[in-house]
């Protein structure tokens, strides 16, 4: 995994094995752009090839997590940073250039973090909304600062919520919540947040980078294999029927009963201690 300044974001590896990534553009509230949503997706691509990886932190800088596209200057914003990708046509110029720029462009962005079979977290240190709002609801666990607020309220503008958010929300707080919060445009502080479902743990901001390294930490340390084979099997189940989650549970278990994770697991508690997994990790 490449580790610096690229456009938009910085990328850090901390022990145990926690990318770090942190949007750094707050004179523009963390807003995106086009090439960076192209860069983030060549990270997450690197990171799911890089065994030194465990676990993935999204936060940003200033007073916003991320609020959403950059509108002034979408496609040909000069963001600071070296770049990871060649620039090419962002679409969005006609009919059929928005359907292609949001498919092959923004919407990867989101895919790629939910087709990581490391773990997420999205450390939310401000304002979320529209893109950002979606790609903290991609993430497997979510800590907000207290009186942060986030939403999606795209129907302000007009425009809808196209890099996936209707489809996040749903899975978290249902339909009847999700038509509430979409078609009345609500943007909501993080206590609210914690009510709904959307976030996992609200915090002081004084807190909020200590809890995300404590819980990225807990992660990590965790036995990887059978972690990465039930954060598949979790999303999987939201879409199965009974049989077919069973059947996919099972597959995954004739891996990881068979794994020196799992060998570990069963000796540290006879031998009364506590397990130390991933040595397969350390020897590669």
């Amino acid at each position: 995994m490449d580790t610096g300044d690229f456009q938009g974001f910085g990328v850090s590896l901390k022990e145990p094995g926690i990318a770090w990534i942190q949007f750094n553009t707050p004179e523009r509230l963390n807003g995106m752009t086009a090439s960076i949503k192209r860069d983030l997706v060549e990270v997450i691509t690197q990171i799911q090839m890089d065994n030194a990886v465990r676990v993935v932190v999204f936060t940003g800088s200033g007073r916003a997590f991320c609020a959403g596209d950059d509108l002034k200057g979408y496609q040909n914003a000069k963001v600071a940073g070296e770049p990871l990708t060649r620039p090419i046509g962002h679409g969005h110029d006609n009919h059929l250039g928005t359907y292609n720029g949001l498919r092959t462009i923004s919407q990867r962005v989101n895919t790629a973090i939910r087709e990581l079979d490391k773990l997420t977290i999205a450390s939310i240190n401000g304002v979320a909304i529209q893109t950002g709002f979606s790609l903290a609801l991609a993430c497997d666990f979510r800590i907000a600062t207290r009186g942060v607020r986030m939403g999606s309220a795209t129907l302000r503008f007009g425009l809808l919520p196209d890099e996936g958010g209707q489809y996040l929300l749903v899975q978290h707080m249902g339909v009847a919540r999700t038509m509430d919060f979409i078609m009345r445009k609500k943007i909501v502080e993080a206590d609210e947040a914690l009510e709904l479902g959307l976030v996992h743990e609200v915090v002081e901001a004084s807190a909020l980078e200590h809890r995300t390294i404590e819980l990225a930490t807990e992660l990590a340390n965790g036995p990887q294999v059978s972690m990465r084979l039930m954060k598949r099997s979790i999303y999987n189940a939201a879409e199965m029927s009974w049989e077919q989650s069973l059947d996919e549970i099972a597959a995954k278990t004739a891996i990881s009963d068979h794994h020196p994770d799992s060998r570990e697991g069963v000796t540290a508690f006879h031998e009364k201690r506590a397990a130390t997994f991933n040595a397969w990790l350390d020897e590669s």
